[in-house]
């Protein structure tokens, strides 16, 4: 393992509050399939079920009262890919991931699929490399601000909603969107659309719809100017 990926590894790990016994169970969580055939999509699979496992397990213990719909729609808020995509960046997976030269050609680096299935990756290593417990200690680390916004039973508001109401608690302009590119067949689209809030660099986001799109673009923009 070359000294660079060490120490980006080393630094992903204080960021997840875990020390990886085995890194190259690190590497093998952040090697996207273009860039190898030994790639992370069965840790993958594996960190998917555990990380519902865990977060479901911290909303029953911490909101005793509330109904499972009401648990579902939480939980559901809280793994989304964007959300998991969110988390990675804050800890910087995505200067650790290993990906095929088109991929890094094409900003794969930042792309929210790529970082949120090698966030998945990563519990799963670590279910692997320390157990259950290990996960769930890890996971209320990385997501103890949004396990406390995620009150089961409160009416959920779309980002585009959240951003415009916090822009205008702090008296700020609305946010501008635009659609920066699109791709696809009429049957499968794709959509990117930059998120202008006025406070440091647009926000972007991908979506098979323009309203998807601006709805990812305005929930990154959130994470980013401070609704965390």
């Amino acid at each position: 393992m070359d000294d660079t990926f060490r120490e980006a590894a080393a630094k992903l790990g204080s960021a997840l509050g875990y020390a990886f016994s085995d890194p190259e169970a690190v590497r093998r969580a952040l090697t996207h399939r273009s860039a190898s055939g030994a790639n992370n999509e069965r840790l993958e699979f594996l960190g998917d079920s555990v990380l519902n496992l865990a977060v479901a397990d911290l909303l029953f213990s911490r909101h005793p009262d509330a109904t499972e719909g009401e648990l579902t729609r939480a939980r559901a808020s809280l793994v989304r890919r964007e959300a998991l995509a969110a988390i990675a960046r804050e800890a910087d997976v995505g200067a650790c991931l290993v990906l095929g030269a088109g991929e890094r050609r094409s900003g794969g680096r930042d792309r929210d699929s790529i970082l949120a299935n090698a966030m998945e990756a990563l519990f799963g290593a670590m279910y692997l490399d320390g157990g259950y417990g290990a996960v769930r200690r890890a996971v209320e680390r990385v997501f103890a601000e949004r396990l406390a916004r995620a009150a089961p039973g409160a009416t959920a508001k779309d980002p585009k909603t959240r951003l415009q109401e916090l822009l205008q608690s702090r008296g700020l302009d609305l946010p501008r969107y635009r659609v920066v590119a699109s791709d696809g067949s009429a049957h499968r689209p794709t959509f990117v659309v930059e998120c202008d809030a006025g406070i440091g660099d647009p926000a972007r986001g991908e979506g098979s719809s323009r309203r998807q799109a601006e709805q990812r673009a305005a929930e990154q923009a959130l994470a980013e100017i401070g609704e965390k």
